[in-house]
């Protein structure tokens, strides 16, 4: 145990351990308890479950009658097949669970002498009270003699924990829209591979239809084809522009993310203050971006292209010999009748 704490109060060690106590799901330290994957990834129970639940909605519990369903690994995005315990049935990681509470008690010891900030004023005296009319931190000499002295000024430490928290609540959202963003950029890949494959089918099925007619409904059928070809084409590239929108939104709003657990890592409290209002506001202003596009229910559907040709392949199969003498006149009325029937039905061809 005092070799691991003597580890972790070296700074660059501390910095470097705290990147691998990090959930790639919620993006925070991870929270006991602590599941360890096949793969040898770690993961909050919590938030391995909520993964889970989203993938196999129909497992409701411990005790439910679905067997299992499949999980996969957020890190490297290795699939596994979970028993009807879902993630309660992986094995906890006690080792890690060790390390974050002894890397939570390095944390909470107070700073060294020297480490914090001191005024530009007054070069003696140490930053430690909040000027709430300026938004700054600033020193008591400076409420007391200097530029402050007619503001309103707050303990340091109650500014230092509601701005902390308040950028905390930034982070947590902007992961949560990141979460929003991601299911929506897989449910539009989702979208794009069904119309593709739609697409495909009902090419295939007109195809068959159309190989079972005589050469007079080739150029219909090429027509047709491209029909379906284009609004492929028009549907795809609708849901791929959308799909490169919510990739640079997301972007941006790693970066975001990024820059604000950089800011979190900061455990001085004038140090934090500097820029915590910034980076708060700029949290803020993002959140605020204008909305992206979304495809309706069913877009990627292609049940409109779908033909049936049953009625004209039983006109092809009526067609037969020329009748005996005898039957002519019996048969000049029938295939009258055979001709009006396929007027309109080359007529309702023609308006596909």
């Amino acid at each position: 145990m005092d070799f691991q704490a003597g580890i972790l109060r070296d700074g660059n060690a501390m910095d470097s351990l705290e990147k691998q106590l990090i959930c790639p799901i919620c993006l925070e330290m991870f929270s006991k308890p602590v599941v360890i994957l096949p793969c040898q990834h770690n993961l909050c129970r919590k938030c391995a479950n909520d993964v889970f639940q989203a993938a196999n909605p129909y497992w409701q519990s411990r005790g439910s009658v679905i067997s299992g369903g499949r999980f996969r690994c957020p890190s490297c995005r290795h699939e596994v097949l979970l028993d009807r315990h879902g993630v309660y049935g992986l094995q906890r990681n006690l080792l890690v669970e060790n390390i974050i509470d002894i890397y939570k008690q390095e944390c909470s010891r107070p700073l060294k002498k020297g480490e914090h900030p001191m005024c530009k004023e007054h070069e003696d005296e140490r930053i430690n009270i909040y000027c709430v009319t300026c938004e700054v931190p600033t020193c008591s000499m400076c409420k007391v003699f200097g530029a402050h002295k007619d503001c309103e000024v707050a303990p340091l430490q109650s500014v230092f924990q509601g701005q902390k928290t308040e950028l905390n609540n930034c982070i947590s959202m902007l992961v949560a829209g990141n979460d929003r963003i991601q299911t929506i950029i897989s449910q539009l890949e989702d979208s794009c591979r069904s119309t593709e494959e739609n697409s495909e089918a009902a090419k295939q099925e007109l195809c068959a239809r159309f190989d079972a007619l005589v050469a007079l409904l080739e150029e219909k059928k090429s027509e047709l084809l491209q029909r379906i070809s284009h609004e492929q084409g028009d549907k795809t590239s609708f849901i791929q522009g959308l799909i490169c929108q919510y990739k640079e939104q997301l972007e941006k709003s790693s970066r975001l993310v990024e820059t604000a657990i950089q800011a979190m890592e900061e455990t001085g409290g004038a140090t934090f203050l500097m820029n915590a209002k910034q980076l708060i506001n700029t949290i803020v202003e993002a959140s605020k971006g204008g909305r992206l596009g979304k495809i309706e229910s069913g877009y990627e559907n292609m049940d409109a292209f779908s033909v049936s040709l049953d009625h004209l392949t039983e006109a092809v199969r009526a067609l037969d010999f020329e009748p005996a003498e005898e039957d002519e006149e019996y048969f000049d009325g029938e295939e009258e009748e055979v001709e009006e029937d396929a007027v309109p039905e080359r007529m309702g061809m023609a308006s596909l």
